[in-house]
């Protein structure tokens, strides 16, 4: 994949919030700038360009000049910090952001055909902070602005991506969803928790709030946990599955998260045949042929 920096814009009033916090808002127990950053986390380096606060990776700090002065001035002192071809450029309230869509952007800002790729809502209306642009034009243009109008402070990013060439990719209709209201955020909330995600995404939270990078079979562990409870009893299913996770890191110690993964799923299948032993031998109770 085509390496890139990232600038995710964090600042603004949030006027519709009635000044709240916008980044640090949770969804799905996350804040809306953490799910930004880990949406992007293939970055080489990413920078914030807002208050500083405690987040779920490292990144570079810096303030718009002014401050407050918006998103055109956000981005030219965020793009200061970059040094790669491509930059990807978020806002942090997206919450449902994924790595698809940035490889999406990334594969159709075509170095020397286009100078960038943003998104585009299920509307057909341009969502330029989701979007990846060439790092060149994007510091020539932003300095053409800035000498046009003395000042890129208060000025909307539509007269940016007017003077680029930019590729339009067609997102899901999640991927530039954003929080500007407290009903967007009451909307996202209750989407995190349906039927059919909300399982994904709090192993996703979980594996976050601990800093684990692992990806796991969870289907294994859910069968795991269903063998045990019916076969043995109720609570044998999340303390099985916790020694698992134990006997899983002993092994794995000092290897990679694929060497991990794969003691994960060892442990799984050993512990779930001893359940699924320990399930027969019930059935068969005491009588003839038990062994």
């Amino acid at each position: 994949m085509t390496a890139y920096d990232a600038i995710v814009l964090a600042g603004g009033a949030a006027k519709r919030l009635g000044g709240a916090d916008k980044p640090g808002l949770h969804v799905g127990g996350r804040s809306l700038l953490d799910r930004v950053l880990t949406a992007c986390a293939g970055a080489r380096s990413t920078v914030v360009v807002g208050g500083r606060r405690p987040t779920v990776r490292p990144v570079t700090w810096t303030r718009e000049v002014p401050e407050g002065g918006g998103p055109l001035a956000a981005l030219d002192v965020g793009v200061r910090h970059t040094d790669t071809e491509s930059v990807l450029v978020l806002s942090a309230d997206l919450p449902f952001l994924g790595g698809a869509t940035i490889r999406s952007l990334l594969a159709a800002a075509v170095p020397g055909v286009r100078e960038g790729a943003l998104c585009t809502d299920q509307d057909g209306r341009d969502q330029p902070l989701v979007a990846v642009y060439r790092a060149e034009p994007l510091r020539r243009e932003l300095a053409l602005l800035a000498t046009e109008h003395g000042s890129l402070a208060g000025l909307p990013l539509r007269i940016l991506t007017a003077e680029l060439d930019l590729a339009r990719v067609e997102a899901g209709p999640l991927a530039s969803f954003d929080c500007d209201t407290w009903e967007d955020i009451a909307a996202a909330r209750a989407r995190i928790r349906e039927h059919g995600t909300v399982l994904d995404e709090w192993i996703t939270a979980v594996k976050n709030e601990l800093g684990i990078e692992l990806d796991v079979d969870t289907g294994v562990l859910l069968d795991l946990a269903r063998d045990a409870a019916h076969g043995v009893a109720r609570p044998a299913a999340p303390l099985t599955t916790f020694l698992v996770g134990y006997a899983a890191a002993m092994a794995s110690s000092g290897r990679s998260p694929e060497a991990a993964a794969e003691a994960v799923a060892e442990a799984s299948r050993k512990a779930t045949a001893l359940a699924l032993r320990w399930a027969a031998e019930s059935e068969a109770g005491s009588g003839p042929g038990t062994s």
